[in-house]
């Protein structure tokens, strides 16, 4: 379950992980106009719109703005409510009086699933993508995996220190932000979370530092004991996308994304595989969808008619490994959906390995369908996938 701004905050602030003033979350364009002028009369020179959505970029969609007066809060509330970022509609802001900012940097502790543990990542360098960082000055992000056994009683704050001072935090801010990572850390065991991220992480002019933006995604393995995460299901944050309520009701493994090619394979880690892939190639991929152990004609035009209704994909990837159901009856399945489907403008790009793959592939070359590809292995059905994505 991921949080929105102001409920990372909420819940870093009860674990002790310092925060800027607290805002106000809003609903209309009034509500924005009424908190904008409480907080200039309290003495804040200014206040920031942001947009309250589960995805990331809401600066580059115009989705947080400084505001100085009441009528510059009035616009940005009325252009930033109702606005759409990446399939996500806004339905709420919150009005944070504006921070006067030194430093950014970047501090986020998440599941390690690699080490089966913890890990922390810490740079001098935030406020922008960390990937980012990583790829042009690796040097500048410090990685620390943590096993269990070494956080037993939570994060030590020697560890802490050392991670901090490993990423060259300046020496007059180093004991807070150590003592703010091991409140970080606490924040992310208590609540149950795989991921709690601050980007920036802010020194102000009085030299001290605040987490000014709050990623949290918890665990709904453990829902049971946080009362089903009841406290942060807020109607206008929460509602589902159409097309996941659809394939929630048919039960259909499908999370929409925000790419250009659709992905369709058999078992998790093949799709996340795929969706990998795709990366790698220069795509980015528009869903990620898992039809099961089974690709039959039913299962195949069900899953397949879901993906192509999202407007944004443009070609499709399916990967599929034949086990238990073989390459012929996937070509087959796939053959039948179309048919089921009618006339779509998208390419179908299908690659089958496993048991009778050959078989199968030689199956759709025979059926000679204008929109389907068969492709031998996943480089060339992602290069494929990709291209065609790139041209439609």
């Amino acid at each position: 379950m991921d949080l929105v701004e102001f409920q990372g905050k909420v819940l870093f602030h009860r674990n002790g992980v310092a925060v800027p003033p607290v805002g106000t979350v809003c609903r209309t364009v009034e509500e924005i106009v009424a908190a904008t002028a409480t907080a200039l009369a309290d003495g804040f020179a200014a206040v920031v719109v942001k947009a309250q959505v589960k995805i990331g970029g809401r600066g580059k969609a115009g989705g947080v703005k400084l505001a100085t007066t009441v009528d510059e809060a009035r616009e940005h509330g009325s252009n930033i409510l109702g606005l759409d970022i990446k399939g996500h509609i806004v339905n709420v802001v919150y009005v944070e009086p504006a921070s006067d900012i030194v430093e950014e940097y970047y501090l986020s502790v998440m599941h390690d699933r690699v080490n089966k543990g913890h890990l922390v990542i810490c740079s001098k360098e935030g406020g922008v993508d960390i990937e980012e960082v990583n790829r042009v000055n690796p040097d500048a992000v410090i990685k620390r995996s943590l096993t269990p056994a070494e956080t037993s009683n939570g994060l030590p704050l020697t560890i802490a220190k050392e991670i901090i001072v490993g990423a060259n935090f300046p020496v007059e801010v180093q004991d807070e932000a150590a003592t703010l990572l091991v409140n970080l850390f606490a924040a992310y065991v208590n609540e149950d979370a795989t991921l709690a991220e601050i980007n920036p992480l802010i020194r102000t002019p009085d030299g001290h530092i605040r987490a000014l933006d709050a990623k949290v995604t918890l665990d709904d393995n453990a829902a049971f004991r946080h009362d089903g995460f009841t406290e942060w299901k807020i109607a206008g944050i929460d509602a589902i996308d159409p097309l996941e309520a659809e394939a929630k009701e048919a039960g259909i493994q499908y999370v929409k994304l925000d790419g250009h090619v659709g992905v369709l394979g058999n078992g998790a880690g093949l799709v996340m595989a795929t969706l990998d892939v795709v990366a790698q190639n220069g795509g980015r991929a528009a869903n990620f969808l898992d039809i099961g152990g089974g690709a039959s004609a039913d299962a195949m035009a069900e899953s397949l008619g879901l993906v192509l209704r999202d407007p944004n994909v443009k070609s499709v990837f399916i990967n599929v490994f034949g086990g238990i159901t073989r390459g012929e009856e996937v070509a087959n399945g796939v053959i039948e959906a179309t048919r089921r489907l009618g006339d779509f403008p998208q390419t179908l790009i299908v690659r089958l390995d496993g048991t009778n793959a050959e078989e199968g592939r030689e199956i759709l070359n025979n059926a000679a369908l204008k929109n389907v590809i068969a492709a031998a292995t996943m480089h060339d059905a992602a290069v494929l996938a990709v291209s065609h994505a790139n041209n439609a």
